[in-house]
């Protein structure tokens, strides 16, 4: 599976440990940056992280910074992106298999690295149950706010 992950600077460290255990599983992964724990604006490696979903080069993401909630709020505001943050395994699993989530954030400084791995694995494991979930997911990309 291609794998796209971004991160701030609070969540370099998490970032890294995620890469190093993604590609032990055997996935591609391509690391969106930073490089650095040089402050930067996590909504921009958001929307890098949005842009290289909704463009088809990674089949879903990986979105890190400190509390992982600005940077999946930026990821959301792309109609392709489904991301869901989670700090648990079981909302992991569920956010794949009742939402089609297609992005997954986590929040370093609330998540260790063993539940961050954890959720990973649950998230990538997990595959969408569609039927009665599908037209719910469906108005996800298209709104009439």
């Amino acid at each position: 599976m291609r794998i796209a992950i971004a991160s701030d600077h609070a969540a370099i460290a998490l970032k890294a440990t995620l890469a190093d255990w993604l590609r032990g599983e055997g996935h591609d992964v391509a690391d969106l940056g930073p490089e650095t724990t040089d402050s930067v604006d996590y909504p921009d490696y958001g929307f890098k992280l949005a842009r290289h979903i909704a463009s088809g080069q990674a089949t879903c993401g990986v979105a890190l910074c400190g509390s992982g909630l600005g940077i999946s709020m930026a990821v959301n505001r792309n109609p392709a992106c489904r991301c869901a943050l989670v700090s648990e395994p079981l909302s992991a699993s569920l956010a794949r298999e009742h939402n089609d989530a297609n992005v997954i954030a986590m929040g370093a400084r609330l998540t260790g690295p063993d539940m961050a791995i954890a959720c990973l694995e649950a998230f990538i494991a997990t595959e969408f149950a569609g039927g009665r979930h599908q037209r719910r997911v469906d108005k996800l990309s298209a709104p009439e706010c």
